[in-house]
């Protein structure tokens, strides 16, 4: 069908620019010499037209919002504006919350449902789209705040696909104080344990890397992030400044499916950095103890941070870094489906309020 159209558009154009009229006169010759002049050529038409096509044909705003599957605006709070799955509060998880390296047992960790506030607090009027959340300082402990995965990522045991987009605006060399820092990193056990991820390193200047690590089964070592074969992609020198706001998206595809045709990718700024693809990879997460962990060490601003339920193409990556709000609609969605309690009055209600008006007002023989 595509084939087909571009012909009819390619036949279109040539008629408009082969149409030879008969030579007229005076007055009107020179009308026509002006409007010929002015005419747009065969591949000019023929671009034009094929750009739009593009444009209308691949990239559709509204299937890019239904594949939503988790999206914070940081406009009013921290909490997310829309989830996907269930939002009730669980005994484990509870929307978000902070982790804390347990002081005395190694490899254990202290959930508590309080945010420092002064620590992340809601910068209404600095967001790329709105507000943004601004993340000041490192907490201690090793501390970091997360989002239950669960009901919130299109994780399958048996295979899924997803992708992750946000906003961010730091310095990667001036801000940051610790040797590593993660925007964000989704995972259960930790970063190389079944961990997507992509962070700044302790490199001067620092760089950017994608990892994408698989969960490493009881018994067995895991690949180093300095392997050559780590399933990694790497920006050296990234270079970010303070004032630039730059927008991150890792696509992923044919996660915990067992076979080696898994691909993982990071965009920046609407282009394609890297892949990692070709091998088996598999999160392996028991999904109720999985976090969507953001702004680990991080210093600087976040914003317009969304999961969506499959692995969004090259356009549409392009698409939605040109338009940061295309996402904002989902605050509206999110109100509808969840509506404020309802304040009206019922019928019993009613009827409860006159019977105890005419006990009160009634005189002795039942009359007012």
């Amino acid at each position: 069908m595509a084939r087909i159209f571009f012909m009819i558009l390619f036949v279109a154009a040539t008629t408009l620019v082969r149409a030879e009229p008969q030579a007229p006169t005076g007055d009107v010759a020179s009308r026509v010499e002006n409007k010929l002049k002015t005419t747009r050529t065969r591949d000019s038409i023929f671009s034009e037209l094929r750009n739009k096509a593009v444009v209308s044909g691949r990239v559709d705003e509204n299937n890019i919002r239904k594949a939503v599957t988790f999206y914070a605006s940081f406009d009013e709070s921290l909490k997310a504006d829309y989830g996907a799955g269930e939002r009730a509060p669980h005994t484990r998880f509870n929307h978000l919350h902070t982790r804390f390296n347990h002081l005395t047992e190694k490899g254990q960790f202290i959930f508590e449902k309080d945010i420092n506030e002064k620590v992340f607090t809601i910068a209404k009027s600095k967001g790329i789209a709105g507000g943004a959340l601004e993340v000041v300082d490192v907490l201690d402990k090793n501390g970091r705040i997360f989002y239950p995965a669960k009901g919130n990522i299109a994780f399958k045991k048996d295979g899924w696909s997803g992708s992750v987009s946000m906003w961010c605006k730091t310095d990667s060399d001036k801000l940051l104080k610790t040797k590593f820092c993660d925007p964000v990193q989704i995972t259960q056990k930790g970063a190389n344990n079944g961990g997507l991820w992509f962070d700044f390193n302790d490199a001067k200047p620092r760089d950017l890397r994608h990892g994408a690590f698989s969960m490493i089964p009881d018994g067995q070592k895991g690949i180093g992030e300095d392997d050559p074969k780590a399933p990694m992609v790497r920006v050296s020198g990234i270079g970010w400044k303070a004032n630039d706001w730059h927008h991150v998206v890792l696509t992923f595809k044919n996660l915990d499916t067992g076979k080696p045709d898994a691909l993982t990718a990071i965009y920046i700024d609407g282009k394609l950095i890297g892949e990692v693809k070709d091998r088996a990879i598999a999160m392996g997460w028991d999904i109720e103890k999985a976090g969507i962990y953001i702004a680990i060490n991080y210093i600087g601003l976040l914003d317009e941070f969304a999961l969506f339920d499959k692995a969004l193409t090259g356009e549409e990556v392009s698409h939605l870094h040109k338009n940061p709000e295309l996402l904002s609609p989902l605050k509206k969605k999110a109100a509808l489906e969840n509506p404020p309690a309802s304040t009206a009055i019922t019928s019993e209600e009613v009827l409860r309020g006159l019977k105890d008006f005419y006990r009160k007002t009634a005189r002795q023989d039942g009359s007012f």
